[in-house]
């Protein structure tokens, strides 16, 4: 029988087998006492299964508040469970492996840190249309990262500002455009107009340069709404639409998905909320693989030396996180967004720790805060991606580059 595998880091003041069996049980066949029915033959049919318990040390204090008292340890758990409790429904998965075990009193700290599908629940489920591939495809980008950019101030421009601005960037010789998550279809710049204001530039300039610049128009909403916006920016030529994964959900993401004809750009705001505390939450790993599994076909994982909380380390190993397999044999394809604080000066540390091109590499202040405009702020980054792609360190980029030679000057 076919099973799925959820790995976590636990606290624990009760002995690790015990706390390993009553959330096991919890999640499964069990609960806080034997009641009828619950019989041999049912738990060996449907019950979650201790696959791993590796003690790893004692800790001095419970991480979370409402622990049971005691002398405390930390374990890597991990469990299994048959596919055939949720059948292939992502709703039901996340339920199953992220549901009641957080609240259990046994647990004084809980993080999961690894999903683990076999091949057949992964070739039931949505997955990406487009990915990498489709998504090199469309913006014409073969061979580097994609350079784009965020529209800026991130609210408050009308729907013919943010068509201003857009024409300003596909003349810089712009790849990406995002709208900002705060931007959908707020009063001063409806969805409708910034869309009907933003394809005509995009349309335009593709006439002139035979490249259809990639904007991913943010249409997070209810499900009715957000198949009516991505209609619209089909209709008009568009390339790609964003969703807020944390608002929409997972629901909402397979409907998108379901419905969707453009790739579908995963903006993960919000994620402080489920991954800050290092002892609660979730890992990058786990959690993007149910937004890959989805549907998704770009997601962001921060940036390097970025304006939030989150370790280089971390941004790095989100990014591989989505490049590497979902099961055996599966093609990786989903494609990392590198956001937060960039500038031309973070392509070489970002290119020397994964050695792939497949990226958007979006900077918002790196390329409109650049001293010599944002044709020189694109020029920067393209100059540094070429750069770093052929080896050489930002100290001997600079010496070719008078954009980069600038934006070192302003952001170094």
């Amino acid at each position: 029988m076919a099973r799925f595998e959820a790995e976590y880091v636990l606290e624990t003041a009760w002995t690790l087998e015990k706390a390993a069996a009553v959330i096991a049980g919890e999640q499964s066949s069990g609960t806080f006492r034997p009641v009828p029915g619950e019989t041999e033959e049912l738990k060996a049919r449907s019950a979650a299964r201790v696959e791993a318990l590796e003690d790893l040390g004692p800790i001095t204090s419970p991480s979370l508040p409402g622990a049971a008292a005691g002398p405390l340890r930390r374990a890597r758990l991990v469990l299994s469970w048959p596919v055939a409790n949720t059948g292939i429904s992502l709703p039901n998965v996340l339920a199953t492996v992220a549901g009641n075990l957080f609240e259990l009193n046994c647990v004084a700290g809980l993080r999961l840190v690894d999903l683990r599908f076999p091949a057949e629940f992964v070739a039931g489920c949505a997955r990406p249309a487009f990915g990498i591939e489709g998504t090199r495809a469309l913006s014409g980008v073969v061979g580097r990262p994609l350079i784009g950019t965020i529209i800026k101030p991130s609210i408050g421009l009308s729907a013919e500002e943010t068509a201003a601005m857009v024409d300003m960037l596909c003349a810089a010789g712009i790849d990406f455009i995002k709208d900002d998550e705060l931007q959908a279809d707020g009063a001063v710049c409806p969805f409708e107009d910034r869309v009907r204001a933003v394809m005509p530039v995009i349309r335009a300039h593709a006439e002139r340069s035979g490249k259809t610049v990639m904007y991913a128009f943010n249409l997070t909403g209810e499900v009715d709404e957000m198949r009516a916006r991505h209609d619209l920016v089909l209709r008009e030529g568009g390339t790609c639409v964003m969703a807020s994964a944390n608002s929409v959900g997972l629901t909402g993401l397979l409907a998108l998905r379901r419905h969707a004809q453009l790739p579908i750009h995963l903006h993960r705001n919000g994620w402080g909320y489920l991954s800050r505390h290092p002892a609660l939450g979730f890992d990058y790993a786990a959690w993007s693989k149910l937004c890959r599994l989805a549907g998704a076909d770009h997601m962001h994982v921060n940036g390097l030396r970025n304006k939030f909380c989150e370790a280089d380390e971390s941004v790095i190993a989100s990014a591989r996180s989505l490049l590497a397999p979902l099961s055996e044999g599966a093609a990786a394809t989903v494609m990392p967004v590198f956001a937060s604080g960039q500038t031309a000066l973070q392509a070489f540390d970002t290119w020397a720790a994964l050695r792939r091109p497949d990226l958007i590499f979006a900077a918002g202040g790196g390329i409109m805060g650049h001293p010599d405009g944002p044709a020189a702020g694109v020029r920067s980054l393209r100059d540094a991606w070429d750069s770093a792609m052929a080896g050489l360190t930002l100290e001997e980029a600079v010496r070719d580059s008078v954009a980069l030679k600038a934006a070192l000057r302003s952001y170094g």
